[in-house]
């Protein structure tokens, strides 16, 4: 199988082309930017299919990060592979900017928990809790940084993402046995290919994870594990 992964929910715009049971991308760019999502998106994709064998027409499914991020960098990277995949009469899958995050602490075959942080700003953080395999502990939630290092008191774990250094100092005022793992602040979108290869058309559609409103004043978030 051959898949297309797109990303644009965080700061950079990423695009990779992934064959099953590789590792190693047949094409691939990331550009780091803050804004700009829409104009730079489509642009890259077309840099990768050239650069791949067989171009769009060589494709088995479509994945993009449907989230939690950018309101504006999520609409266009599912946008972009709606089309894509319509275009191609391919199917197209969602994956979570926070399960993409873990995947390469689960790799590393450690058992303490994970717990990927996205910073949402105003003193919260988007997060969700990964086994050391790689199950989810919880859904993902939007709190307060002081709710979600409750969390990582409860364990010791390892934190990632751009939340994740937010999240630490509120943990270790605690006490907290917390290593914040690497200085990733978006997905490898290599990750982000091979959990669409995990992923199941109709269980995984590429549909928006927000988990707050657009727009909507500083709220106190939802306790981490309350039912969604």
């Amino acid at each position: 199988m051959r898949l297309l992964a797109i990303d644009s929910a965080l700061p950079a715009v990423s695009a990779c082309v992934l064959e099953s049971g590789e590792r190693a991308p047949l094409a691939s760019e990331s550009l780091p930017m803050s804004r700009g999502h829409a104009e730079a998106l489509m642009p890259l994709i077309a840099r990768v299919m050239q650069a791949t064998p067989g171009g769009f027409e060589s494709l088995d499914r479509i994945v993009a990060t449907i989230g939690p991020g950018s309101f504006t960098g999520i609409r266009i990277g599912l946008a972009a592979a709606r089309a894509i995949g319509l275009a191609c009469g391919k199917p197209v899958v969602g994956v979570s900017t926070l399960a993409a995050l873990a995947a390469p602490l689960i790799l590393a075959h450690d058992e303490r928990p994970i717990l990927a942080c996205v910073d949402a700003r105003h003193g919260h953080c988007y997060a969700q809790m990964f086994s050391g395999e790689g199950n989810a502990l919880g859904p993902p939630r939007v709190a307060l940084n002081m709710e979600v290092a409750a969390l990582a008191c409860q364990q010791p774990c390892r934190l990632v993402g751009d939340g994740a250094s937010l999240v630490a100092v509120e943990a270790w005022a605690r006490g907290a046995k917390a290593e914040v793992v690497g200085a990733a602040t978006v997905p490898l979108i290599e990750f982000v290919a091979m959990l669409g290869f995990l992923a199941e058309p109709g269980a995984a559609p590429p549909r928006p994870l927000y988990l707050k409103a657009v727009d909507a004043a500083p709220m106190r978030g939802a306790p981490i594990g309350a039912g969604a």
